[in-house]
């Protein structure tokens, strides 16, 4: 049984070391051949020369790419390793290493093949409300499209087969979410487990203030409605502009009633723009529908 344990990271000098070392430390008492994998996106510190010292395979972005890109070759690398599980980690600390026998051990019973770290069946020593709030959103969301009940999407601590790391991800925003519903929907094996959530040493190079987390974590939900669940995004907003139609319409006819007159052929042709704007909204969800399936 082989493990390959991947990092994104991008100007994690401080911690960087402090993880490997901590990883090492946990699976050198294992029985299984293990790879540490790093792919440093773009850092300007000295995350690639710490790693590499520390003992790590790091695989280097000319530039910085972000976190979707980074994951996606996270996955090209850690499976040209050959790997049985991959086991995906951040390298601020913040997870345990102590906790990854935890999340492969349903993998190796066979029980499942991608098990989450979840911090809100665990401890969380420190988490800020609106990022709280936000992670708890995701999940709902995120639960409802797969049918599945999952209580930490946003997780960046899990372990996962072979199969599902082979699975392309598209998405340049919500890969955490868009790897738990391609692995529901094509019949793999979901748990979770709790693990311990610590304090982050130093300021979070993700979140900017808690308006910036907000506005990009709604607009982040949005977009997964948009690409896994497009007939109820684009009908949610057809209905609106049919709604308003409507409403014109009905402000029409009861002006109509009491004056005889429609009160101008503007507000006809609004509520009627209105109202294709709408259908042909729908009809867009539907055929977004068609092409997901």
């Amino acid at each position: 049984m082989k493990i390959v344990v991947t990092i994104p990271a991008f100007n994690e000098e401080k911690t960087i070391g402090e993880v490997i070392t901590e990883i090492k430390g946990v699976m050198d008492k294992t029985r299984f051949k293990y790879n540490l994998l790093i792919i440093d996106d773009g850092s300007r510190d000295r995350t690639k020369e710490i790693a590499e010292k520390a003992g790590a395979i790091v695989f280097s972005h000319p530039i910085n790419y972000g976190l979707a890109e980074t994951f996606r070759t996270e996955m090209k690398k850690a499976l040209e390793l050959n790997p049985d599980i991959i086991v995906h980690t951040d390298a601020d600390g913040q997870y345990l290493a102590s906790d990854i026998p935890k999340l492969i051990k349903p993998i190796i019973e066979k029980k499942a093949d991608i098990v989450l770290g979840s911090r809100f069946k665990g401890k969380i020593e420190k988490m800020p409300l609106i990022k709280r709030l936000g992670n708890k959103a995701f999940s709902r969301v995120i639960s409802k499209i797969t049918g599945t009940k999952i209580s930490d999407a946003q997780t960046g601590f899990r372990a996962f087969t072979k199969e599902i790391a082979s699975m392309g991800i598209q998405s340049d925003h919500t890969y955490t979410q868009e790897q738990i519903i391609k692995a529901i929907r094509n019949k793999f094996r979901l748990i979770e487990i709790p693990v311990y959530f610590a304090k982050r040493k130093d300021k979070s190079r993700l979140m900017k203030n808690p308006f910036d987390y907000a506005i990009k974590a709604w607009v982040n939900i949005l977009r997964v409605y948009r690409d896994y669940e497009p007939l109820r995004f684009f009908g949610y907003f057809g209905g609106i502009f049919i709604l308003l139609g409507i409403l014109v319409g009905m402000w029409i006819l009861i002006t109509l009633l009491k004056t005889g007159l429609v009160g101008g052929i503007p507000r006809v042709i609004l509520s009627a723009l209105f109202i294709m704007t709408g259908v042909q909204i729908i009809l867009f969800g539907f055929l977004a529908d068609m092409n997901r399936k």
